[in-house]
């Protein structure tokens, strides 16, 4: 690997401790279909893109979360929740930024959003006693 990546490795260490950034790093040496995407990822998006200057790792949290809201993409917006809460992100910004969305892309898109990221704050044992939609029978 290169400087790049190994300078992107310290970030992810950082912000999702070092089994997400073992797993990373096996994905990207790999040689099997993705190691390349594993790699660009780590190099572009942590060595390049988060360790630049000019916005602190909690408002990039909040860009990046509020994009896969908007996107759908309810997987990796577990990961950057994970990322998020490790970056300073509280409980009660997360609705927020839920709150805030909504207007702009819509109740499907937030409901999607709201299940992911109440998984994620399950497993951290922040949400005890909150339900996803599903689980109350809404979806």
């Amino acid at each position: 690997m290169n400087e790049r990546f190994e300078k992107a490795t310290q970030l992810t260490d950082q912000m999702m401790g070092p089994d997400f950034t073992a797993a990373m790093r096996t994905a990207a040496g790999s040689g099997g279909f993705g190691s390349d995407m594993a790699r660009l990822s780590m190099e572009q998006a942590f060595g390049d893109i988060w360790m630049r200057d000019g916005l602190e790792r909690k408002i990039r949290s909040v860009v990046v979360i509020a994009v896969l809201i908007a996107q759908g993409q309810a997987a990796e917006l577990k990961n950057h929740v994970r990322f998020g809460l490790n970056n300073g992100l509280t409980v009660g910004e997360l609705e927020e930024l839920l709150i805030q969305t909504q207007p702009y892309v819509g109740w499907p898109a937030v409901a999607t959003a709201t299940t992911a990221v109440l998984e994620v704050l399950k497993e951290r044992g922040l949400a005890s006693g909150s339900r996803t939609s599903e689980e109350r029978g809404l979806l």
